[in-house]
């Protein structure tokens, strides 16, 4: 487990088709002491739980038989003591340590997925009410009319504007059909029906509508979870709408893979590259949409291209 000091410097910001978003946190080594820079390998923290638990078993024997020996009068056990405790130091770091930063990514997950929650209901709300909602009045009232004057008519108390009654008719019914056109589109922005059959067959369909031809590979041997399945659609979704706005590529690629507790996405094209996001914007949304269970996204964007963005999940949210 010893070597050399590591470079603990963060990678810096890179850059998507369409966008850009922060080097996911994942891939950086935490701030450590000098003594565990020298001590520790950087493979060691792709793995700190499982090498903490190994640290802390042999500290802890070493601890236990430097003090038998002590107590036995060799000294030289003393050694072995102080070995042992430093193992235990450097499982305390790998274990224990980082628990409060930890602790505040996943507070900071929750808000960021409770704002997004709140803004999406918002966002509904205001559909339906300025939408479909006033379509549908809008048809009730016509339809009103309508049977108004229709009644007239039967009643014989008044003339009968037939002419007046088929266009207030035909007007109501174009509305109703406008009106269940935003609910379907409405609904299909919250659960894709298409993914009902799983999401191979949803992203089969959406690389099939796109307006970039798209190469399709997916390996997808099982299925994941509900939650994990929505994301990874409307994240394949939004990567292949940037790459038709933005990026001015001629094709496109869309791997999906799953692997034994993992989901990767990966969206590339032959487009220019190079492009940055707002604050705020489609891509910086889409990482913090996978961040809130604990996935990470990848994004590499050279000025001149190849663009590839790569989004890992967890297998079940």
């Amino acid at each position: 487990m010893n070597s050399p000091g590591t470079d603990q410097r963060p990678s810096p910001p890179v850059t998507a088709g369409g966008g850009s978003v922060p080097a996911p946190a994942d891939d950086v080594i935490p701030a450590q002491p000098l003594l565990m820079r020298i001590l520790v390998r950087r493979y060691v923290y792709r793995h700190p739980r499982a090498w903490g638990s190994v640290c802390l078993a042999a500290g802890s024997w070493l601890v236990i038989l430097g003090t038998i020996l002590c107590v036995y009068g060799f000294w030289w056990g003393a050694g072995l003591m102080a070995v042992g405790a430093l193992e235990l130091w450097i499982a305390y770091r790998l274990l224990i340590a980082p628990l409060p930063l930890r602790v505040r990514e996943l507070e900071q997950s929750r808000a960021r997925a409770v704002d997004d929650s709140a803004a999406r209901l918002r966002r509904i709300e205001r559909d339906l009410h300025d939408g479909a909602q006033a379509q549908m009045v809008a048809v009730a009232m016509k339809l009103g009319l309508a049977r108004e004057k229709l009644a007239g008519m039967i009643d014989g108390t008044a003339q009968a504007d037939l002419d007046r009654v088929l266009e207030l008719v035909d007007t109501a019914h174009r509305g109703a059909k406008g009106a269940i056109t935003e609910l379907r589109d409405l609904a299909r922005g919250i659960h894709p029906p298409v993914l009902d059959q799983g999401l191979g067959t949803a992203l089969t369909t959406l690389a099939a509508h796109s307006d970039v031809p798209v190469e399709l590979a997916i390996d997808l041997p099982e299925r994941p979870s509900a939650a994990i399945e929505t994301i990874a659609y409307f994240c394949a979704a939004e990567l292949l709408t940037n790459v038709a706005k933005h990026s001015g590529a001629r094709h496109a690629t869309l791997d999906v893979v799953h692997a034994p507790g993992l989901l990767r996405l990966r969206v590339s094209d032959d487009g220019s590259g190079g492009a940055c996001v707002e604050d705020r914007g489609g891509l910086a949304g889409l990482a913090e949409r996978v961040r809130t269970v604990d996935g990470r996204m990848q994004v590499s964007s050279p000025p001149g291209g190849p663009t590839v963005v790569t989004v890992e999940l967890p297998s079940h949210a």
